[in-house]
Parts: C-alpha cells; structure tokens; sequence
C-alpha cells in the first residue's frame, strides 16, 4: 500500500504508482523485470550518511553504482550507505521501497545518467511499487541537484 505522503506527491503532480504483489520489486532488477524495461530505466534510491552525520539521497540508474569518490566530490566528505534502520528512520521507508519524494531535511542528489530516460521508475514507498516519470518531474519533485555520482556495474 502506498504511504499517504507520497500518494500526496503523486495527487499533486498527477502520477499514478503501479503496484505489484508485496516484495517483488526491491531490487533495481527485479523492478526492472516486473516493468519490462531495461534495469538502467529504474531510478533507485540510495541513502548515504556523511561523516558531518547528514544523510544525503542518490538517485541513480539500476544499472549503476555510486562511487565513493564521486560521492564525496560532490557532497565534500566522506560517507558510507545507511543501514536498515537508519534508512527507516530518516526517510519512513525500508531500503527497497526508498521514494525519493515525501521525505524531508535530506539533500537529494540526481545522478545525470537517469536523464538518458525518457521514462524512470522510482519507488513509491514500497518494496512492490513504482512511478513512471520523466526526469525533470523527479528533478522538480525533489528539488534534487543534477550530479555524477555512478559508474557502470557489469552485467548481472
């Protein structure tokens, strides 16, 4: 079921989430698999929390992976993936299910490879969920900042 803030964030900006059966799309590929798409066009979630103890939201292609170096060029210090619990506690969702709109005091950062798209999918808040958008909806959304933050990984 969706979180009542983000179907406030859908409602607003006229999006509609597509659910599918609870658990099947906690994964970049998974996802992917369930939307027919290819893994790249899944926009996922990743929290990060600075050694300043800030948490800091990438959202990048399914098909990439956030450089630590990059990372921190771009956020200026060092940080390290948020665990379980902290993931809920900052943003109200379990890692899987991590929506990049509805969470708030977290700078969101974009990585430029999603803008490749002319759709994503990020999470709406659940493991089992997705929202078709065009890029500069999540840019607006977010009022994230447009960065590089990946590299490619190999195929799975």
């Amino acid at each position: 079921m969706i979180p009542e803030k983000v179907k406030k964030v859908l409602d607003k900006n006229n999006l509609k989430a597509v659910e599918f059966e609870d658990g099947s799309t906690p994964t970049a590929y998974l996802a992917a698999k369930k939307f027919g798409v290819p893994v790249g066009q899944i926009a996922k979630s990743l929290l990060f929390i600075g050694k300043d103890k800030r948490f800091y939201l990438v959202i990048c292609p399914g098909d990439r992976k956030v450089s630590s170096s990059k990372l921190k060029q771009t956020i200026g210090v060092k940080s390290r993936m948020a665990n379980s619990d902290e993931t809920l506690r900052a943003t109200g969702f379990l890692p899987g299910g991590v929506c990049p709109f509805g969470i708030e005091g977290i700078d969101v950062f974009l990585d430029e490879q999603l803008k490749q798209y002319e759709t994503i999918y990020p999470a709406a808040g659940t493991g089992s969920s997705g929202v078709p958008m065009g890029f500069e909806q999540l840019v607006n959304i977010t009022n994230g900042r447009i960065c590089e933050t990946t590299v490619p990984v190999e195929e799975r």
